[in-house]
């Protein structure tokens, strides 16, 4: 079947689409009783309907057990995040020794800085990140310099995109890295850039960091439930991500946390402690020596939340049913065409992805341009919002980007032609009015 931008092909795609069921197992939003459509997947995913099945079962624990539930099947607390690590590894290209589910992104991040950013003052003291970093990450990591008691105006580098202001090319990236070499004491990235939408090539860059025996992190915040990783295979030192995105877990949940296998064992690393990080055996003797898990989970450092891990846990579950992430994103994939299909069709160079089709997961970052000189920004936010008053969710980024993000576990090839349609309708209407 020829692709084609119209209403007819989309719900033919749908008819064909074999995750189309999973749809039926998350809650819609809904505005004045009409159904909106929800397109900030990349923001907050949706909350699964089996969510409330598991944090229920949890609570029905604590009010009639109490304590007891520690140790009480199904699912003892104590041992409850063990439940988490497989599936979470599965969907990250993780060995389940390297994964662990806990606390929230940027603290996590902190964690693995402390393990892993070991500068030598005056000499290998630097970090290298991306310019136009999400805001999170470059103040955890400025702050993690001066901890160190060096200053991030000398010690923080940041390489700028080189394809239109924009995008990175991965060559960029890696001639930085070389050329840097002798300076860094650490690299962080992101798996897919916030803003831009662009899916970076972890695998080349951890090549080239590794090539020189610098250790490497991603924040994959934007890459977690949106496209294929191996982070094992590609030998990344550390990465972090957030479970409220893609992974549909929650406002505020749980957050995953990589550590290669070559370092899970190694327990001279430095690390901030705690006492869940203790090795089992010996965890409840109170010697106050601590003794770290030869895996991730040596990382830890308190008992785990229980009640957020089992919206977790409900979320992974929804995955391993619809197959794993390679499914997933070969539907991605396709839903990423036919929505840039519609656009060019239908708006021409009026609305641009700044992310090239190669470069993009879930998310297309558009810039609106109605040929209006210095009003690019200005008619991108009153789209937006307009967009907002008609039930179509997205999100906006300053300085002039709206962010929408066909999720497949519930967005639909319909619902992408249903959202160019008030698009194009919109901007007809606001070209009008500027006349």
């Amino acid at each position: 079947m020829s692709p084609s931008p119209t209403l007819e092909f989309a719900r033919q795609l749908d008819q064909q689409d074999s995750l189309a069921k999973f749809r039926e197992q998350f809650f819609l939003p809904t505005t004045n009783g009409q159904q909106d459509l929800y397109f900030v997947g990349n923001s907050l995913g949706l909350q699964p309907k089996s969510v409330r099945q598991f944090v229920t079962q949890e609570l029905d624990k604590w009010e009639s057990m109490a304590v007891r539930g520690h140790f009480t099947e199904p699912r003892p607390w104590l041992n409850y995040h063990e439940h988490l690590t497989g599936p979470m590894a599965d969907l990250v290209g993780g060995k389940h020794d390297e994964v662990i589910v806990m606390n929230t992104l940027t603290v996590n991040l902190h964690l693995m800085m402390a393990t892993f950013y070991r500068p030598k003052k005056g000499s290998r003291d630097r970090i290298l990140i991306e310019a136009h970093a999400f805001p999170s990450d470059k103040n955890a990591v400025e702050s993690q310099i001066r901890l160190h008691g060096c200053d991030p105006e000398e010690s923080l580098i940041e390489i700028e995109p080189d394809i239109n202001g924009e995008i990175f090319s991965t060559e960029s990236i890696c001639d930085s890295i070389v050329r840097h070499r002798d300076m860094l004491a650490m690299i962080l990235l992101p798996g897919v850039q916030y803003y831009t939408g662009q899916v970076f090539d972890m695998q080349a860059i951890t090549k080239v960091a590794r090539e020189y025996e610098i250790p490497i992190g991603f924040d994959c915040a934007h890459a977690a439930g949106n496209v294929e990783m191996q982070l094992h295979d590609w030998g990344v030192d550390f990465a972090c991500w957030c479970s409220y995105k893609y992974l549909n877990s929650g406002p505020g949940s749980l957050a995953g946390c990589f550590i290669h296998q070559r370092h899970v064992k190694n327990r001279s690393l430095p690390r901030m402690a705690g006492w869940w990080g203790h090795d089992e055996a010996s965890r409840f003797l109170m010697t106050g020596e601590f003794s770290a898990i030869e895996t991730a989970e040596g990382w830890q450092l308190s008992n785990p939340p229980i009640l957020s891990m089992a919206a977790v846990l409900a979320s992974l579950e929804v995955f391993r049913e619809a197959g794993g992430m390679a499914p997933l994103r070969q539907k991605s994939r396709e839903q990423h065409r036919f929505f840039r299909l519609c656009l060019r069709d239908r708006l021409g160079d009026q609305v641009t992805p700044i992310a090239p089709e190669e470069m993009s997961g879930c998310q297309l970052s558009l810039e609106v341009d109605l040929g209006q000189s210095g009003e690019s920004t200005s008619c991108g936010k009153a789209i937006y919002e307009q967009l907002e008053n008609s039930g179509i969710r997205t999100d906006w980024r300053e300085p002039n980007v709206i962010r929408a993000a066909p999720t497949p576990l519930y967005n639909t090839f319909e619902e992408i032609w249903q959202f160019v349609d008030t698009l194009a309708e919109r901007l007809d209407a606001l070209r009008l009015n500027s006349l």
